[in-house]
């Protein structure tokens, strides 16, 4: 699956594009049809500690998947946002076996 890595504002650091990078490609294990992601890091100004955005969106056949988290790290964000996808892959899988 394609990745692309993208940061408003700010220069990401290569161990936060491998990181997401690893954690992205994990979900293949739970979908084969997934074809590209992308990824969009900000820093959002507030006055919360979780000031870091992110956001991915993953393409597959007749739709597309999405997640936006808030988190204090980029890496925790990440964590989140890919759960979420997890989660999204697994209800659409079920909603095409009942088919």
């Amino acid at each position: 699956m394609e990745i692309k890595i993208q940061s408003v504002g700010f220069k990401a650091d290569a161990k936060l594009k491998d990181f997401t990078t690893a954690k992205i490609n994990k979900l293949d294990t739970f979908s084969d049809s997934l074809i590209n992601s992308e990824v969009f890091f900000k820093v959002i100004n507030t006055q919360s500690d979780e000031n870091k955005e992110v956001e991915i969106r993953i393409a597959i056949p007749g739709n597309d998947l999405f997640a936006k988290k808030h988190a204090k790290s980029f890496e925790e964000a990440v964590d989140i946002a890919v759960e979420a996808l997890r989660s999204q892959i697994s209800k659409m899988k079920g909603k095409q076996e009942k088919k």
